[in-house]
């Protein structure tokens, strides 16, 4: 009777210790579920995070304007109109300079300037790029026009002012700071597209303005 009953014992405590293995080992794998679960969906995420911050990486980077040169046009002791060669950056997108601002600043002034709805063609400018009628005739301080040098495909016009690979522009200034620019002023800004990395204007004037046309940049 009492080796039946300690038989009895021993497969009772059997029995639990195996279901609560069982229980442990279930318990187990349903938290290395939710885990697995929890850090696939971090991994996506985190994933399509990371293609959508380097596109616009690469789009920032690759893509936005670039600035040939920077020329003025002197008249006495100031230089009254500047001439912003641009380009569009090697792999970028075509960039629409409808939407383009010019922010430009003397360190006491700073304009930011529009596009004024003028455009004159390669075939009008006739080798004067400083011809007056080229350049904003009211509102200067907040204006810019375009100038078209090269456009092969012209896809730059004045209602829809768009440049592509291989287009040169120039954005004309026109007297946007009161009086001109005078002698050893430094000169600085930008000329940001709506997308990409913008073109940077830096420059000094000359200690002196003996000739009429200068190269600032």
């Amino acid at each position: 009777m009492g080796r039946k009953t300690k038989y009895l014992t021993e497969r009772k405590n059997t029995a639990a210790i195996g279901i609560g293995a069982m229980i442990v080992f279930i318990a187990m794998v349903l938290v290395a579920g939710i885990a697995a679960s929890v850090l696939v969906q971090t991994s996506t995420t985190l994933e399509m995070q990371a293609l959508k911050t380097g596109s616009q990486t690469v789009s920032e980077v690759a893509s936005g304007i670039a600035i040939e040169g920077v020329e003025g046009y002197a008249s006495g002791t100031a230089i009254q109109r500047l001439a912003l060669e641009i380009k569009p950056r090697s792999g970028s997108p075509d960039v629409d300079l409808s939407t383009t601002i010019v922010e430009i600043s003397d360190s006491t002034n700073k304009y930011v300037l529009n596009y004024s709805d003028t455009l004159t063609d390669s075939e009008s400018v006739n080798g004067n790029m400083f011809n007056s009628s080229f350049y904003p005739s009211s509102n200067s301080q907040t204006r810019f026009s375009i100038i078209v040098l090269q456009d092969a495909d012209d896809s730059c016009t004045e209602s829809n002012p768009i440049i592509n690979f291989g287009d040169h522009v120039v954005l004309a200034v026109d007297n946007c700071f009161s009086g001109g620019i005078g002698p050893r002023t430094d000169i600085f800004g930008q000329v940001i597209s709506e997308e990409g990395a913008p073109g940077i204007i830096g420059f000094r004037t000359p200690e002196s303005y003996t000739e009429t046309i200068l190269e600032l940049q």
